[in-house]
């Protein structure tokens, strides 16, 4: 070997071991680090670490509150589309709406069971929707839409100027869209000072506003919210609306929601006379309660010639607060005719045994006997300052006295003035 060949045989040797050495090196190091990874022989074992467990009790009130939260805005939506649906709590009032023929969607051609074929609009029940709540009958157009969805309304309508109220629900005011003609049938009703609530309900169905069934259900059972001075506790007797049916005349809707009817009477009675400035003062000041002037008012509504109210209020309140020879006992024949339902007999003031016979029940009726008008009520608050204690009809006058005696002389004046009527 020479000496060129031997020096790259060192070199190769040396280039070698060091490459080896280094690798070795390497290893030493990583299997130092896996040898320090691992615990000694003799140590203790490392604890695993214990993962954190939820409190149940902590998730389970998470979970409560989660569903309350939801259920309470749930409920919360729910109440808002019953009351627009419902139309409850709504301000009353009166729109002339018009659907004109931009409402209409499209014209088909439908077949019918007898073979021949029906033109049918349908309307765009979106703009329909849309023109309801600008004009303030409803809040929620999408929720109108979906109940017009339900309900096939778009084929229900008819072109035409209707009057709609916000008194009507969501199937009243498509009804009310779709009367022939293109408009919105009523009927103008005067109810007369001094009707019962029974003699209205005859009126209202007459004038088909209703039938008597439905009337007579809706005056007993139905729950007008609105009306602080109305009893909606003690229901099932059409009579518990008893003098707070104004009477006024008025224009009803033929055939829908009788509510609708007995809420227009009550709603001017709160205006007139609950809600009355003029008449507040006068009731504050009164030694009498609010219901007590009502039946006062419904008495002499019943009594009077029309133009003897005060004179009328004068006597039941003398009667009430001086008894004089009395002795308390008003003897108002409307009261008993009230109790009997029909024309009563000279034996029924001795034997119908009712609180409404105040011939032999002191004081006032238990409630109003008829719906008394404004002239009534204010002479129940302002009686005429007199000392009668008596009055009889003689012919179409009443004829008032202060003694019995004076009034047993005015009633034989009036029967023999009637005897020669007769002849």
């Amino acid at each position: 070997m020479n000496q060129d060949d031997r020096y790259r045989t060192t070199s190769w040797d040396g280039d070698e071991v060091a490459r080896q050495t280094g690798e070795s090196v390497r290893s030493a190091g990583e299997g130092g680090a896996h040898a320090a990874s691992r615990p000694a022989g003799n140590g203790k074992k490392r604890k695993k670490r214990k993962k954190k467990r939820t409190n149940p009790l902590l998730a389970i009130l998470l979970w409560l509150a989660i569903v309350g939260t939801s259920s309470a805005i749930f409920a919360a939506v729910g109440w808002m589309l019953a009351n627009d649906f419902a139309a409850l709590n709504k301000p009353l009032k009166e729109v002339s709406f018009q659907v004109t023929e931009d409402f209409v969607d499209r014209v088909e051609k439908e077949k019918q069971e007898d073979g021949s074929t029906k033109e049918v609009t349908h309307y765009d029940m979106k703009k329909v929707s849309a023109s309801l709540k600008e004009q303030g009958l409803i809040e929620y157009d999408w929720f109108f839409r979906l109940f017009a969805w339900f309900s096939h309304a778009d084929t229900k309508l008819t072109t035409g100027t209707f009057v709609l109220s916000t008194e009507m629900d969501y199937m009243a005011l498509i009804r009310s869209m779709r009367t022939s003609g293109g408009k919105t049938e009523t009927v103008t009703v005067t109810i007369p000072e001094g009707y019962t609530v029974r003699q209205i309900i005859d009126l209202l169905a007459e004038k088909q506003v209703g039938s008597v069934e439905d009337l007579t259900e809706t005056a007993a059972n139905y729950v007008f919210e609105d009306y602080a001075f109305l009893d909606n506790e003690n229901l099932g007797d059409p009579t518990r609306l008893e003098g707070y049916l104004f009477p006024d005349t008025y224009d009803f809707y033929v055939g829908a929601r009788t509510e609708l009817a007995f809420a227009s009477m009550l709603n001017n009675f709160q205006k007139k006379v609950y809600t009355n400035e003029d008449l507040s003062d006068l009731f504050e000041n009164s030694a009498y309660s609010e219901r007590e002037i009502l039946i006062m008012a419904s008495l002499i509504e019943r009594e009077t010639d029309g133009t003897d109210r005060r004179n009328i209020s004068s006597v039941i309140h003398n009667r009430l607060e001086k008894g004089g020879e009395t002795g308390r006992l008003l003897q108002i024949d409307a009261s008993l005719v009230y109790a009997a339902g029909r024309a009563i007999t000279q034996e029924d003031y001795t034997t119908l045994d009712s609180p409404y016979n105040l011939y032999l029940h002191e004081g006032l009726p238990p409630s109003p006997i008829a719906n008394p008008g404004l002239a009534a009520i204010q002479a129940a608050l302002e009686p005429a300052d007199t000392n009668y204690y008596f009055y009889v009809l003689m012919g179409d006058k009443h004829v008032f006295s202060e003694t019995l005696a004076q009034h047993n002389r005015n009633v034989a004046a009036a029967a023999e003035a009637a005897a020669q009527a007769e002849e």
